[in-house]
Formats: C-alpha cells, structure tokens, sequence
C-alpha cells in the first residue's frame, strides 16, 4: 500500500493513524450508547495500557517516518521493471540492466561502468522524473536539445526515448566517451594535464572549454567529481573482471631505454614543479642528458602526436597497442627538434627527437612517461636498460 494515499477500503486520502481525532466543541470524547439511569453508578475510567503506552509511540513515529519517506521517493523503486536483485548494497540498479552499462562504455577505456552508473545515481537517483521541472528527461537526465545529439533507439523497442533505461545508459556512455577523446586529445597535446577520468567528468560538468582553459579541472568541476567518484564505490560489481591485474602492475621491463643514460633527475610522483612552484603529480620521469642526444622509441608503434606545446614543448606521443588488455603509450617531451610525424609507424630504437630545453623546462632532458589504459603510471619498472 502507498502510505500517501491511505488505506483504499476507508476512502481517505491521506495516512491513517490510531491518534486522537479532530471533534468539533461539545462533541463527546466517546461515542454514547443507551442513556444510562441517573441511579447507575459510574463506570471507572480504564487507565492506559501496556500497548498504548509502548507500543503505539512507536508505530506511530514508523508511520511518520515511512510516510515522508514514501512521499520524497525514498521508498520507491527505480527498476521495478526488471527482474534481478541489487548488485551490491546501496546500488540501485537492476541486474537485468547491468549489461547495458557495461555496453555503453565497451569502446571507451577511460569511463567504466560503475562511473557510468555514479553519474545516473548523482544525475538522478535513478528517478525517471527527477529533473522534470527542469526540463532534464530521465534517469541520464537528459534535456530535449541533448536527446537530439546523443539518443538513439539502442534496445530496439521502436522508440528512442530519455525515459527508456536502456536508450538513457546508452547515450550518457556515448557523451562521456566522446567526451573523454575530447580531454585525451588535448592531454596528448599538452594542453591539459591531470586524470583522464576526473578531465572527462570536469568536461561533462562544466564542458569542454572550460577544462581547456584551465589547463586541468577547473574549480567549478571538483564538487561534482568528488561525487561521482564517490558514489562508483557502490558501483564496482558492474565492472568487468579485467585480466591484465592492477593498472600499475608491469608484466616485465618491455620497454627499451629513450635515451643511452638514464640518469633520473626527478622521479615519478608529488613534487613542487620549479618553474610555477605548484605541487602536483609529477606524470613521468626526467632523465638528464646533454642538448642534442638522442631520443629513441622505447618499443613499437605508431606516432600519435609530434608538434611544439607550450608547457612540454616539443613532444612526441607513441601508441603501443595493448598489453594485456590495456592501451600502452609512451611520450617524450622539451625535445630540441622532432624527427617523426603523426602517423609514422616507429620500431623500438627509432629515432624520435633530440633532447632540448623547451617549453617549460630548466635545462636540456628528457621528460618521459608512460601511460596505461589512461592512467599516467610510473615508467622506471617498464624500462629494460639493455634492449626492447
């Protein structure tokens, strides 16, 4: 039964309780019955017992409590059309609808299905009509104008719809992929630094520009991100088992050494960067060589990006493939000059560059990174010193 409504058999509209009722003045307390003789002695009045003590406080205050609850939507099923059970505690989404999230981000290394499913339960709670008076549409929480880009009919019912589930997961999954080649580019330029992750939902949150012009996540996009991220906990037994371990974990030093010395004069990891004094992840390691050595390809591939930036200067990005599932990619940056081209196939040992000083640097090196299905990752356990 619907609490807001009341119990249908007495016709109410609201919640029934067993508490006093409203009388109108000279009303009697109780209902009368015969009229008694004025001889009949009184009858004692019954003092309380047990149960109207105890008990009905507290039914009472669980009715209360189910009733608002009931009336925000705190009781109501988002899925009561599928035909599983949760997936994990606190995830309020079926199981019948599992496969359409992990669908919707199978092309996209940087969005896995649990984001996806975070952001719907920030977008929406998984509430069909959460953002209705906003004009947002759905459990993605889609407005007309944004259908018309991203909606499609994806589960083949004949209509494509922001209130379908199924079409809902599938253009959200399509946005943030396109959203995250949007920030991988601009990354692989130099433009924007930081997460591949945390860049993709700053560009959902606040769009694309305003990352750019930042330079990383922009302000306004932290909040949101800190939310989503948080609720994916909830969201992780959607995800698909991955075979390949840990991201960080190296399956055996397979890349060659980019230069002859591999001399480090700043490792992966926090550091204060000592041009802008800022403390951020330092996303590769330098190593120390004199202007003009070569930059070689750690292992095959094919080149990515090969253009002057402003903060990595000329920069050089390789794409690997996969190791084990997951997209490897090297970069070689504050290069003196470039000696390949986008779309140049390379083999390990290749010359790429020369070491140089530009961009922001504080001398000639080698600012070298390696990056895994997105994630910068620390390069020295990939290096093997004597060969690819």
């Amino acid at each position: 039964m619907d609490l807001r409504t009341g119990d249908p058999r007495t016709g109410g509209g609201g919640t029934q309780t067993a508490g006093p009722q409203t009388r109108t003045p000279g009303e009697p307390t109780e209902p009368e019955s015969e009229p008694k003789p004025e001889t009949s002695p009184k009858r004692a009045r019954r003092r309380p017992g047990p149960f109207t003590l105890l008990v009905l406080p507290g039914l009472l205050a669980l009715m209360g409590v189910a009733g608002f609850l009931a009336m925000t939507g705190g009781l109501s099923d988002a899925w009561s059309q599928g035909s599983g059970t949760p997936e994990a505690r606190g995830a309020r989404v079926d199981a019948s609808y599992v496969p359409w999230l992990r669908k919707a981000v199978a092309d996209c290394t940087v969005v896995k299905p649990s984001v996806l499913a975070a952001q719907i339960d920030r977008l929406s709670g998984w509430n069909n009509d959460a953002g209705a008076l906003s004009g947002e549409k759905g459990i993605a929480a889609f407005t007309d104008a944004q259908w018309r880009t991203w909606g499609k009919d994806d589960d083949g019912n004949g209509r494509s719809s922001p209130r379908d589930p199924a079409d809902a997961m599938m253009a959200l999954g399509r946005r943030d992929c396109s959203l995250a080649r949007e920030v991988t580019d601009l990354r692989t330029e130099g433009i924007v630094n930081g997460d591949l992750v945390n860049l993709t939902l700053a560009a959902y949150a606040s769009g694309t520009d305003a990352v750019k012009r930042a330079g990383r996540v922009p302000a306004e996009a932290e909040t949101y991100i800190t939310e989503v991220k948080s609720l994916s906990s909830r969201y992780r037994s959607v995800d698909r088992e991955s075979s390949g371990g840990a991201v960080n974990q190296v399956p055996g030093a397979v890349l060659a050494a980019p230069v002859a010395d591999l001399t480090v004069t700043s490792p992966f990891g926090s550091r204060e960067h000592p041009l802008t004094g800022v403390t951020k992840l330092h996303t590769g390691i330098d190593f120390a060589s004199p202007q003009g050595s070569q930059v070689s390809a750690a292992s095959k591939g094919q080149v990515v990006f090969a253009a002057m930036t402003s903060a990595y200067g000329n920069r050089v990005v390789i794409d690997h493939g996969t190791v084990d599932g997951k997209r490897l990619e090297t970069t070689y940056s504050h290069l003196l000059s470039l000696q390949v081209s986008v779309g140049q196939a390379v083999d390990a040992g290749a010359p790429v560059g020369l070491v140089g000083s530009t961009g922001l640097s504080t001398g000639p090196h080698l600012h070298f990174e390696v990056i895994l299905d997105g994630r910068y990752t620390d390069p020295l356990p990939w290096l093997n010193p004597g060969g690819g």
